[in-house]
């Protein structure tokens, strides 16, 4: 072996060794360096999920009172939600790590208790991929991070197959709480329908998540429509909505309960909401 290579060697082995060593950071910036976890506190569904889906459901010894998938969490300890978390039964679990979302609460007192916390956003992809790849390394599964998210992409590649080719481009409000809060373009949600071929009814500059005036849809008139089913029903008793071109053309998907949890949830399953999506918009009339 030249010399030459024996250098690329070694800072090969070198710059492996540093990334290896760097520690686990949230979205915080707090850093995690320790030994993988065995004991695991979930407040939040995507972040049960995510957990599960890297191989590690079995170390989940709480949950919030939403996780709900996949079946085995349903038996854990429920510990409330993030504005009513039983600090004391957290505790008494005497986990190694409590996951949370950043809205949460209660990371400062759970630290200040001794615990160990972190936090992670999860409005869009980009977030979502984060929290993954940095549970992955937590939990001392980094190579599982990759192999889900290409399974993402593959089933939404495959769900963007399947859109009709009269509905691309086509403009879609999602419904996310009937005050009306809807997903933006830089949601999640957003960014699936965009890779779906579908058109953002919200502006980008109204953010992730806005709530809407209700004469805002009846001004945009989108061409389709998504929200849960039981909102879907009544939709068009609202104040001039059923003016909207979606709800006088049968151009709406209502999903029921089970299902629109699914879309409205961050996490592993994203790519099966993709496909839960086209599927429904595969079988709406032809207008």
């Amino acid at each position: 072996m030249t010399v030459l290579r024996c250098l690329v060697v070694l800072l090969a082995l070198c710059a492996g060794a540093a990334t290896a060593a760097e520690p686990v950071r949230d979205d915080r910036g707090v850093a995690w360096s320790g030994p993988p976890p065995q004991r695991i506190v979930s407040l939040l569904p995507s972040l049960t999920e995510t957990v599960c889906a890297l191989g590690a459901c079995e170390r989940l010894v709480g949950v919030d009172r939403y996780s709900d998938w996949p079946v085995q969490v349903k038996t854990l300890p429920r510990l409330g939600g993030l504005d009513d978390v039983s600090v004391e039964r957290v505790v008494a679990l005497r986990p190694d790590v409590v996951l949370a979302a950043r809205s949460a609460r209660v990371a400062e007192r759970f630290e200040a208790l001794g615990l160990k916390v972190l936090v992670f956003d999860s409005d869009n992809h980009a977030q979502v991929r984060h929290s993954t790849e940095a549970l992955a390394r937590v939990l001392g599964q980094p190579q599982r991070a990759a192999q889900l998210w290409a399974a993402i992409h593959r089933d939404e590649a495959a769900a963007a197959a399947r859109i009709p080719p009269r509905l691309r481009g086509r403009s879609v409000y999602f419904e996310v709480d009937s005050t009306p809060y809807a997903a933006g373009t830089g949601s999640f949600i957003g960014e699936t329908l965009q890779r779906l071929g579908l058109r953002n009814v919200v502006p980008a500059e109204y953010g992730a998540f806005p709530r809407l005036n209700p004469e805002f849809l009846v001004r945009r008139s989108p061409d389709l429509v998504m929200a849960a089913d039981r909102e879907l029903a009544t939709m068009a008793e609202r104040p001039g909505w059923h003016t909207l071109r979606a709800l006088k053309d049968g151009q709406a998907c209502g999903f029921e309960p089970e299902r629109y949890l699914l879309l409205i949830r961050p996490g592993p399953r994203m790519g099966e909401a993709a496909l839960a999506i086209a599927d429904c918009l595969a079988g709406l009339p032809e207008r």
